[in-house]
C-alpha cells in the first residue's frame, strides 16, 4: 500500500491522536474503535490488516499495550514513504497519545489525591467504571467483526461471549483464556 501524505496531513493525525488521548480513558486501547475509523475507514492511510496486526503484535509483546499506537504509525510511515517515514509515524503518534492524557494524568492525580475523601471525587471514580468497561467492548466488537465472515460464521462471537462470562463470574487467570483461545484457534475451530 503506497500513500501520499503533506505536511497538513501528519499535523491532522497529530492533533486526532491528541484528542484520543484526552478520551482514553482506560488506556490508549479504549480508543482503538476511533483510531481504526480514523485510519482505515476515513482517510485510507492503513488496510484492515495492517491495523489488526498492530494490535495483535503490541497486545502479544511485553511492554504496555500502547505500543499498538506506535505501531500504527510505524504502518502509515512506511505506507508514505519508508523506514524513516515509519519513525517519523511511530514519534507522531506516540508524541500524540501520550503527551496530553499523561499531563492531564499527572494534574488530575495530585488534585484528586488531595481531594480523595470529597464525596463527587469517589462518585466520580465509580461512574467511570461502566464507561472503560464499555469502551473496552467496543474495541473487542471491532477487532472481533474483521474475522468474522457473516452471521453464519457463530463460533467467534459465542467464544467473546464464553470468555466474557468466565471472566466476570470467576478469578480465573486471563492467560488460561488466551491459551484456549490461542489452542482453539490452532486446532482450526475458531
Amino acid at each position: 500500500m503506497s500513500i501520499t501524505l503533506q505536511w497538513s496531513d501528519w499535523l491532522a493525525m497529530f492533533g486526532h491522536f491528541m484528542i484520543l488521548s484526552l478520551l482514553s480513558v482506560g488506556g490508549a486501547i479504549t480508543t482503538a474503535p476511533d483510531m481504526h475509523r480514523y485510519l482505515v475507514n476515513r482517510q485510507h492511510w492503513l488496510a484492515d490488516p495492517q491495523f489488526n496486526a498492530s494490535v495483535a503484535i503490541a497486545q502479544a509483546a511485553p511492554g504496555p499495550n500502547v505500543l499498538f499506537v506506535a505501531l500504527m504509525g510505524w504502518h502509515v510511515g512506511l505506507n508514505a514513504g519508508g523506514p524513516l517515514m515509519g519513525l517519523f509515524g511511530v514519534l507522531v503518534t506516540m508524541v500524540g497519545i501520550m503527551l496530553p492524557s499523561t499531563t492531564l494524568t499527572y494534574l488530575a492525580a495530585s488534585w484528586g489525591h488531595r481531594n480523595r475523601n470529597l464525596r463527587w471525587v469517589r462518585a466520580f471514580k465509580q461512574g467511570m467504571a461502566p464507561i472503560v468497561i464499555a469502551l473496552l467492548i467496543a474495541t473487542g466488537w471491532i477487532l472481533a467483526s474483521a474475522s468474522v465472515t457473516g452471521l453464519q460464521d457463530w463460533r467467534v462471537p459465542l467464544l467473546a461471549a464464553v470468555t466474557a462470562a468466565i471472566v466476570w463470574h470467576t478469578r480465573l487467570h486471563l492467560l488460561w483464556l488466551l491459551g484456549a483461545g490461542a489452542t482453539l484457534g490452532w486446532l482450526g475451530w475458531i
